[in-house]
């Protein structure tokens, strides 16, 4: 068996799935912050000035974004579309929209996946076991987000002019893409620890870290446990989108475990954005927020061995426009995926 089964939730792979590329597009914003024009100089592929992308909709535009995400991929790939056998994709819309009308013109055959936040965690996941299941050579995931699409959805159109919550964070505007190989790449996925439903009964969606502490929380505690190390066995242990709210809460709730991650923590969504400059209060979030930090950010610091193991764990909440209207909580879910430059 190429897969091996540790623990509660975990897989570890015999053979793991190798990371051949990944490609990712920012929006202006995106590319005004740290990881546009700081100390790392600009680590996406492609900015979009235009948050409309040429298109008539928000929702369009997001397309657009999952489309250009996957073709720059493509491309570093070396690849053609036809020798990548399955895209795993989703977004943060309703019915997957951005990802059926942005990848699936490629003529991919595709799992639309909706895990919010997390989704860039679920596809690798899932592509992961895909390919060392021996179900295909090349698998694709990818995840977008658009900040003006996720505001109109989630909460309230732009035209409203609605004021933000001090711990509220902002969707990113952008689109990840990765490509793994059975052969060849310049990292590889050795374990993964799908997330479970986690429910705090926590209800205020201005506060998305708070609502998603604790689902990351009990995936790395349990990834922790099923594979029997400790915190400083990585380099980083990389959350998606807690943000500032979020990263408190989740530090906090794991040393009452008595794990300590404080000094490998990294967190996507306090990365992508410069908060007093930016003003993007607690942080970023949105599914193309860890998506874009993965594929540039942090690909980038593999390959050249800056990082030689981390812990990705993008996060979801688990609301929709119809859960939220009823006063209904907001569920959570975290996917771990344990990443190692290949040596």
């Amino acid at each position: 068996m190429s897969v091996q089964y540790i623990g509660k939730q975990s897989i570890c792979f015999n053979n793991p799935p190798k990371i051949l590329c990944g490609g990712c597009v920012a929006g202006e914003k995106e590319s005004q912050g740290p990881l546009g024009q700081g100390q790392y100089g600009n680590t996406f592929d492609e900015v979009v000035m235009d948050p409309m992308c040429g298109k008539n909709s928000w929702e369009e535009a997001e397309s657009e974004l999952q489309y250009m995400a996957s073709n720059i991929a493509i491309e570093k790939s070396g690849l053609k579309k036809e020798n990548i056998r399955y895209i795993f994709a989703g977004d943060l819309l309703g019915q997957n929209m951005a990802t059926s009308f942005g990848v699936g013109s490629l003529g991919i055959p595709l799992f639309g996946l909706y895990g919010a936040c997390s989704t860039m965690g679920e596809s690798l996941c899932l592509a992961a076991m895909t390919i060392s299941g021996g179900f295909a050579s090349h698998a694709m995931a990818v995840a977008s987000s658009h900040f003006a699409s996720a505001e109109k959805t989630f909460r309230f159109p732009l035209g409203y002019g609605s004021q933000r919550k001090m711990s509220a964070t902002w969707t990113v505007t952008g689109s990840g893409a990765v490509i793994l190989s059975d052969t060849s790449g310049f990292a590889k996925i050795t374990a993964i620890t799908p997330g479970k439903i986690i429910d705090y009964d926590f209800k205020d969606k201005e506060n998305m870290g708070a609502a998603m502490a604790p689902a990351a929380a009990d995936t790395i505690y349990h990834h922790l446990t099923d594979l029997g190390i400790k915190a400083n066995h990585y380099d980083k242990i990389i959350t998606g989108d807690l943000g500032y709210v979020g990263q408190t809460i989740l530090i906090d709730l794991l040393k009452e475990k008595d794990i300590d991650i404080s000094k490998v923590h990294m967190d996507c969504g306090i990365e992508i954005f410069d908060k007093e400059t930016q003003d993007t209060h607690s942080g970023g979030s949105g599914c193309g927020c860890s998506a874009v930090v993965l594929c540039g950010h942090l690909f980038n610091l593999l390959k050249r061995k800056k990082l030689k193991k981390i812990l990705f764990i993008p996060t979801g909440a688990l609301l929709s426009p119809s859960s939220s209207n009823e006063g209904l909580s907001i569920p959570s879910i975290a996917h771990a995926v344990a990443i190692e430059a290949d040596s």
